[in-house]
C-alpha cells in the first residue's frame, strides 16, 4: 500500500530556473518567502503519484498536513503541476485540471490588486470540476457541466467534506462559502 510522503524545500536556483512564468521582479513576495512543496496524492486513476505546489512559507507545514489528510482519506487530485506548466496561464491550468498554487497575478477583472495566489496564500483544487461562477460566469467554461452541486463528481469538493474540513483545520476558507459568487476550487488564508 502506498504511503503519503512530503518534502518542504527553499526555492533553489534550479526551481527558480523553472518560474518562467509565475515570478517575477515586482511580485509582492520574494522568492525567499515562498516554499517548493512536492506532496503525494491519489490522482484519477487511483495510483499513488508526486505532486508539485508552491506556497508562502508560513505555510508550508500547514499545507503538507492538508494534502496528508487528504491522501489518507483517498482524496483524488488529476494532476498536481506548477502553474508556469501552463505558461502562467490560469485559465488553461483551471482547463487541465490542474490543482496549483502560487502565481504572481492579479485577480481577475481587478487591474492593479493582487491575487491570494500571488501572495503564495491560496489554492485552487481540481479546478475543472470545481468550477468558478458568479452569475452566468463560469470559469473554467468547460466547468460549466459541474455546476450541479447535488450531483457528486470525482475530486468535487462539497460542504462539510474531507478537502474544506482539513483546510478549515488550518484556519483557511473556502470559495464555496463565498454569498455572492461561488468559487468551489479555491481555498486562502484570508478566505478571499
Amino acid at each position: 500500500m502506498p504511503t503519503y510522503s512530503s518534502a518542504i524545500s527553499a526555492i533553489t536556483d534550479d526551481i527558480a530556473a523553472r518560474l518562467t512564468h509565475s515570478w517575477r521582479e515586482g511580485c509582492p513576495v520574494g522568492l525567499d518567502e515562498l516554499r517548493y512543496l512536492t506532496v503525494t496524492h491519489w490522482n484519477y486513476d487511483g495510483r499513488a503519484t508526486t505532486g508539485e505546489l508552491i506556497v508562502r512559507a508560513d505555510f508550508a507545514e500547514p499545507m503538507v498536513g492538508v494534502f496528508r489528510t487528504l491522501f489518507q482519506n483517498g482524496f483524488p487530485i488529476q494532476r498536481m503541476q506548477l502553474v508556469d506548466e501552463y505558461q502562467g496561464d490560469d485559465d488553461q491550468s483551471m482547463s487541465a485540471n490542474n490543482t496549483s498554487a502560487f502565481n504572481c497575478r492579479e485577480v481577475a477583472w481587478k487591474p492593479g490588486v493582487w491575487s491570494n495566489h500571488a501572495l503564495g496564500t491560496a489554492i485552487d483544487i481540481n479546478p475543472l470540476v470545481n468550477p468558478y461562477v458568479s452569475n452566468t460566469r463560469v470559469l473554467p467554461p468547460e466547468g460549466a457541466i459541474y455546476i450541479d452541486r447535488t450531483v457528486e463528481t470525482l475530486g468535487g469538493i462539497y460542504a462539510g467534506d474531507v478537502v474544506t474540513e482539513a483546510f478549515a483545520a488550518i484556519g483557511w476558507g473556502w470559495g464555496g462559502t463565498w454569498s455572492t459568487a461561488k468559487d468551489w476550487q479555491h481555498f486562502s488564508a484570508s478566505g478571499g
